[in-house]
């Protein structure tokens, strides 16, 4: 009896605990343009699973491939990805704020992508440098988005401009969905 409750537990904790990396399993193997797809999703994974030589490891694979593919949809995607987690990794593992702010900036040297027009950029490594109180950076970071994120929702406003004007007056934004892509 007890085998057979292992047995059914079992899968669901290594799910839990694993998340992301079921999925990862395929893309670990890909390669050429279908490995340059994945290596984003493989950096974001490994940093929020806490293994970050290996989302270092990714974050730089992604850089370095990028220049491959410089009309690819997926371009501006990798340019901002890999910087982002290369700067989060920066923070996370070596307390490195330099790094993290130069990584910030160069993340938005992205000339954008189908997705980061629409739905904006992942903000966690602008929320970790808030934290941290690099205002300057942020709000700086803010405005190199608005090059490529122009995206206006129907009910009106501007992310950005909203964000902004919170962070000027010393808050911090609900960044919400923007922590998740």
């Amino acid at each position: 009896m007890t085998q057979k409750i292992f047995q059914r537990v079992l899968p669901i904790v290594l799910a839990a605990t694993l998340g992301s990396f079921a999925v990862d399993a395929q893309d670990l193997h890909a390669t050429g343009r279908e490995r340059f797809y994945a290596l984003s999703r493989l950096a974001k994974n490994a940093f929020d699973s806490g293994d970050m030589g290996r989302a270092e490891q990714y974050a730089k694979e992604l850089l370095l491939a990028a220049p491959q593919y410089p009309k690819d949809w997926n371009y501006g995607n990798a340019i901002y990805y890999g910087n982002m987690v290369i700067g989060r990794v920066a923070l996370r593992r070596d307390h490195n704020v330099i790094l993290a702010k130069r990584s910030l900036l160069a993340s938005a040297a992205t000339p954008g992508s189908p997705q980061l027009e629409s739905f904006g950029p992942n903000m966690s490594l602008a929320r970790d440098l808030l934290e941290l109180g690099e205002r300057d950076t942020v709000l700086e970071f803010f405005t190199l988005c608005r090059k490529f994120w122009t995206f206006v929702p129907p009910s009106g406003g501007n992310m950005l401009d909203q964000w902004t004007g919170i962070v000027k007056d010393g808050g911090m934004p609900e960044f919400g969905a923007n922590l998740k892509y």
